[in-house]
C-alpha cells in the first residue's frame, strides 16, 4: 500500500535546548523529525516507530526518550500484542535486562488498550480481508479510530475500511457532474449508513449500499461492534469528495 508523505512537526529540541545548543535543536526538530521522520512515502510512521524503539532498547536507552517513542509507536498503530512480540524478539539479540526495562514502560502505556486490542484481534479473525494500517491520512475526518487496507489498485480500485466501536466518518458528499458516487459492501460486524434527512440503515455482512453522487451522508460502526466494509469509488466526471461536519454524539446516540 502506498503512503502519502506527512510532515512531522517537532519542537522538543527548540524548547529544551534552543538557547543552549541552537544547532542541535535545529538538527533534532527540523532534520531528524522534519525531514527523516517525515519521509512517510518511503517508510510508514508505524515502521519507523518499530525501528526506533528497537534501536533505543538495543542501545540500553530506557529513559524518557524510549517512553516518548513507545507512546508514538502506540499512536502510530503498534498494538499491545505487537509491542510485546517486538520486545521479546529484541531481548534475545540485545539483552534480557534491557527488554525487562522496556516492558515496564510498555505495560503502562498499553494498559488501557488490553481489551480493545483483544477485540480487534478477534474481529480480524472474523473476516478474510486485513484490517490494515491506521487511517492516519483521513483521521481528521473521523470520530474514533479507523483502519484502511487497499485491496485493489487496478481495474476497480477498492479498499477495506475498518471502524472500532462508535467510530464513524464525518458527513460528506461524493460530488460529480456525471456518474460518481460510492458503493459499500458490509464485510464483518455491524455498522450504520445514513443520508441527510433519512433514517439510518443498518449494515451487516453482505449488505450492499449504493450511495448516489451529490448526496450528503455518513457511515461507521455500531456502538457495540467493530465494523468493516469494502468501499468502491464509482467513476465519474469532475469527481470530488467534500468533507463536512462530524456526526455529533447526540445524533449518533439517537440510533
Amino acid at each position: 500500500m502506498a503512503h502519502s508523505q506527512t510532515t512531522i512537526k517537532q519542537t522538543a529540541g527548540h524548547d529544551a535546548l534552543g538557547e543552549f545548543a541552537p544547532k542541535f535543536a535545529e538538527l533534532n526538530d527540523d532534520v531528524l523529525f522534519g525531514e527523516v521522520w517525515s519521509r512517510t512515502d518511503k517508510l510508514s510512521l508505524r515502521d519507523r516507530s518499530i525501528v526506533t524503539v528497537t534501536a533505543l532498547v538495543s542501545s540500553g536507552i530506557i529513559d524518557t526518550s524510549l517512553m516518548h517513542h513507545l507512546q508514538n509507536a502506540k499512536k502510530n498503530g503498534v498494538t499491545r500484542t505487537e509491542i510485546a512480540e517486538i520486545l521479546t524478539q529484541v531481548a534475545f539479540y540485545a539483552g534480557w535486562p534491557k527488554a525487562w526495562g522496556a516492558f515496564r514502560m510498555a505495560k503502562d502505556i498499553w494498559k488501557e488498550e488490553t481489551s480493545a486490542e483483544d477485540a480487534k484481534e478477534k474481529f480480524q479473525q472474523e473476516m478474510i480481508f486485513p484490517i490494515g494500517e491506521p487511517n492516519t491520512a483521513y483521521a481528521k475526518y473521523f470520530t474514533g479510530n479507523s483502519y484502511l487496507s487497499r485491496v485493489s489498485d487496478s481495474q476497480i480500485p477498492f479498499a477495506n475500511v475498518t471502524f472500532e466501536p462508535r467510530c464513524r466518518n464525518n458527513w460528506h458528499i461524493h460530488k460529480a457532474s456525471k456518474g460518481g458516487g460510492q458503493m459499500l459492501v458490509g464485510v464483518a460486524g455491524c455498522g450504520w449508513y445514513q443520508e441527510e434527512g433519512k433514517p439510518a440503515q443498518k449494515i451487516l455482512p453482505g449488505t450492499v449500499i449504493h450511495i448516489p453522487a451529490n448526496v450528503k451522508h455518513w457511515h461507521g460502526a455500531a456502538a457495540d461492534s467493530w465494523f468493516a466494509h469494502l468501499a468502491f469509488e464509482i467513476p465519474g466526471e469532475k469527481t470530488e469528495n467534500v468533507w463536512l461536519e462530524p456526526v455529533t454524539d447526540e445524533e449518533y446516540d439517537k440510533l
